[in-house]
């Protein structure tokens, strides 16, 4: 398995992890299982063997799991000369991501320090959510607000890839043009 990212080869996620995110083994083998993957994980599937896929994370790390049950992003990100589709500025979604890692980091020093017990540090964190994947000038952040994926190359971010079914009842809901992201079906259930 390889932890360490190949140098000239650039990360270009295809899917997300699950919501309830899932297993990963070491090989295309249920006998060698490994660290498993967080929820929402935006990853590159870079091959496919049955049912298997060999997934690739932006740090470089590699693993195989259930291939079925990866999330396929909408679209590949905007990239270009001109500006992200977007309007938001990532500064406040940074910010706020990194406020909620400090909230983590607090409880988690608490239950280190014994101020906390593994419930009162459960309660603590109960709901919190933080994804930032950042790989040069390419940022991705989880926007636990609105249950969605942010990616952008500077000053702006756009939509990528969101956990939340779509609604065509939503007031101000717009045809993208493609279809919305959404968990394949396994053998037999549809």
């Amino acid at each position: 398995m390889s932890r360490a990212k190949q140098p000239g080869t650039g990360f270009r996620p295809t899917h997300v992890v699950p919501p309830d995110g899932m297993a990963a083994w070491e090989a295309p083998d249920p006998g060698r299982p490994t660290v498993p993957l967080d929820a929402l994980l935006p990853v590159e599937l870079v091959e496919r063997l049955g049912d298997w896929g060999h997934i690739r994370c932006a740090n470089g790390w590699a693993a195989w799991v259930d291939g079925r049950r990866l999330v396929a992003v909408p679209q590949d990100p905007p990239v270009g000369d001109g500006p992200a589709a977007g309007t938001d500025d990532p500064r406040p979604l940074l910010a706020r991501a990194g406020q909620d890692l400090a909230d983590y980091r607090s409880a988690l020093e608490d239950l280190a320090d014994g101020a906390l017990d593994g419930q009162s540090f459960e309660d603590r964190t109960n709901g919190l959510r933080i994804g930032v994947v950042v790989d040069g000038e390419s940022v991705w952040v989880y926007d636990h607000e609105e249950g969605r994926w942010m990616y952008g190359e500077g000053r702006r971010l756009a939509p990528y890839a969101t956990d939340r079914p779509p609604s065509h009842e939503e007031p101000g809901h717009e045809d993208t043009g493609h279809a919305a992201t959404r968990m394949a079906a396994r053998k037999g259930e549809l």
